[in-house]
């Protein structure tokens, strides 16, 4: 019995010490304990921690008899003596073991919690990267379209200005075609003008000249 014990305590504290460092063996360890706490592993735990208590309850039972009886006798006699010592170093034992066991449970439970948590610190990472890099992707494409909203309006103000100085030149044109017209309707009403002029100034000379002829007649006569 002491030697299980004993085995069985120097085992535990083996994977304490594996688990404690960082080894090769320390993935092997965890997966075997992963396994261990997967399907019926639990179940064949806790009932060998169920046997332990009761034996241990057991050896605690037994001492206090023998403690009893050696009350009761007055005498301690060197077969309850060596009883009560080894019952003392079994309890003792048993009360380590199931301690180790205890220890080695939440330690196993304390190293899956930090590799969750620093998979999850590594996902976050991860996605504070992504976002981030999205961050300075869009901040890039609002500086750009920036840029070109600015070069828009650089080139909205050019077609402003040439529009302003196309409808000058437009209203001069008008202006100077307007002008001509009004010239070319004098130039036709000058024209009008003279062309009477040159009908009356015919007429008179035909008259002038049909009037030459009689009076020419008259002196001949």
């Amino acid at each position: 019995m002491l030697q299980l014990l004993y085995g069985v305590i120097f085992g535990e504290m083996f994977l304490i010490l594996t688990l404690l460092f960082k080894s090769p063996l320390r993935k092997l360890v965890i997966l075997a304990l992963d396994k261990m706490k997967r399907g019926k592993g639990p179940v064949m735990v806790k009932t060998v921690a169920g046997t332990v208590f009761a034996v241990l309850l057991a050896g605690v039972y037994n001492l206090v008899d023998i403690k009893k009886r050696t009350v009761e006798s007055g005498v301690l006699n060197p077969t309850d003596e060596v009883l009560m010592s080894l019952k003392m170093l079994e309890i003792s034992l048993m009360g380590f073991l199931m301690f180790l066991a205890l220890m080695l449970d939440r330690l196993h439970h304390y190293i899956r919690e930090l590799r969750f948590l620093r998979k999850a610190m590594d996902a976050a990472k991860k996605q504070s990267q992504s976002i981030q890099e999205e961050k300075n992707g869009s901040s890039e494409q609002l500086k750009t379209l920036a840029q070109e909203n600015d070069t828009l309006r650089t080139k909205i103000k050019n077609l402003e200005s040439e529009y302003e100085t196309k409808a000058k030149k437009a209203k001069a044109a008008g202006s100077e075609v307007e002008a001509l017209r009004k010239q070319s309707e004098g130039l036709l009403m000058e024209y009008d003008r003279l062309l009477a002029d040159n009908q009356n100034l015919r007429s008179q000379l035909t008259s002038i000249e049909q009037s030459t002829p009689h009076s020419d007649d008259k002196k001949n006569t």
